[in-house]
């Protein structure tokens, strides 16, 4: 049975500290302790929506909890309209700015409220979007960070192994070129040449370097290279992509979907990946879908595989999930990958329920 009209009543956002099974080690940070921020978004009708936020550093997390809590008491009994409500929230905090953690806090309560309608409807989110619920392509993420060359072939494997997956990503930026060549090599003797190997080098790179280590990987047959140099420098973007061959990939760092459309017409990528907490959540990436469509530029996810996974059941050039597991620990169902494919439940809303008996050993 579907209800006819929701309206909020509540939006509870709760921080917390995972320990990552495989700790990020890129050249600008290096990080064990994952910083969560779990979204329940009360309606009066009994439906509640959820999402949660990945925002890097612990520190963020008490402001982007502060604004969250804010956007409960301004919402009250407002119904559950995500882009009513996406751009009334974005225009409360007009003055600090649309970008940074106004944004990322935006986009929190948006996927809440994407879920909340989508359960409402008794529909699953991709449903709900136009879509059919199925399966969708994904490479792990979920290591082959910046240690030791000589260990990544094993760690390669298992990863594979992981989900059958048909793609991996591998982070570059070791102290020479060299290192990096034979981390490339390690992958590829372990898991051979079919399958697809995306690197990343984490913004870990000026300029001159990224001329040099770019050129010097573009003929290893990698899927992409991501994020060379600092995520706002799109005139030096422009200038590496017109010099590749492989296809250069930017994006998590696009806050909303202007920065998307400013970052291709300037030519400055080849491929596209928003992050939802700083696209702005479902609603942003769907306007983001629709102007990488209008450039023919093929469009990934960054984080947040849950949501991802529907969104891409219906974004015309959707290209690769990004799968991470990382929030796994504290869901009562995570996701399953079988053969390299997110298997979307057949549930209402994204599909996102917390283990609370979990959550309250970490609280």
């Amino acid at each position: 049975m579907t209800i006819g009209r929701l309206t909020i009543k509540s939006i509870r956002a709760r921080p917390l500290i995972l320990k990552l099974e495989r700790p990020i080690v890129a050249r600008i940070a290096t990080i064990s302790d994952w910083p969560v921020i779990l979204i329940d978004l009360f309606t009066n009708e009994g439906v509640v929506g959820r999402s949660y936020l990945e925002p890097y550093t612990p520190k963020a997390m008490k402001y982007i909890v502060a604004a969250l809590e804010d956007f409960g008491e301004l919402l009250e009994g407002h119904a559950v309209a995500p882009t009513e409500i996406f751009e009334l929230t974005r225009k409360s905090l007009h003055f600090v700015g649309y970008q940074g953690l106004s944004m990322i806090a935006v986009s929190g309560l948006d996927m809440a409220a994407w879920d909340a309608l989508a359960k409402a409807a008794n529909l699953p989110l991709c449903v709900l979007l136009g879509g059919t619920v199925g399966p969708v392509k994904a490479y792990n993420s979920n290591g082959l960070w910046l240690t030791d060359p000589a260990q990544l072939g094993e760690e390669a494997a298992r990863l594979i192994q992981e989900g059958g997956f048909a793609g991996l990503k591998i982070r570059l930026g070791r102290a020479t070129v060299d290192q990096d060549l034979r981390a490339i090599e390690a992958v590829r003797a372990a898991v051979g040449a079919d399958v697809h190997l995306m690197a990343d080098f984490n913004q870990g790179l000026d300029l001159a370097e990224a001329l040099v280590r770019c050129q010097s990987v573009d003929s290893l047959g990698l899927d992409w290279i991501e994020e060379p140099i600092v995520y706002d420098n799109l005139d030096g973007y422009a200038r590496l992509a017109s010099q590749l061959k492989t296809p250069l990939q930017i994006g998590e760092n696009f806050y909303g979907h202007r920065d998307l459309h400013r970052a291709l017409q300037m030519k400055a990528c080849d491929l596209v990946m928003p992050d939802f907490m700083r696209i702005g959540g479902v609603t942003g990436w769907l306007k983001s879908a629709a102007i990488a469509a209008a450039f023919g530029a093929p469009i990934s996810t960054h984080l947040y595989p849950e949501v991802g996974a529907h969104v891409m059941r219906v974004s015309e050039t959707s290209h690769w999930l990004e799968w991470q597991n990382w929030v796994n620990p504290i869901l009562k169902q995570p996701y399953e990958v079988v053969d390299g494919m997110l298997h979307i439940p057949a549930v209402a809303g994204v599909g996102l329920d917390w283990d609370e008996a979990a959550i309250g050993v970490r609280d």
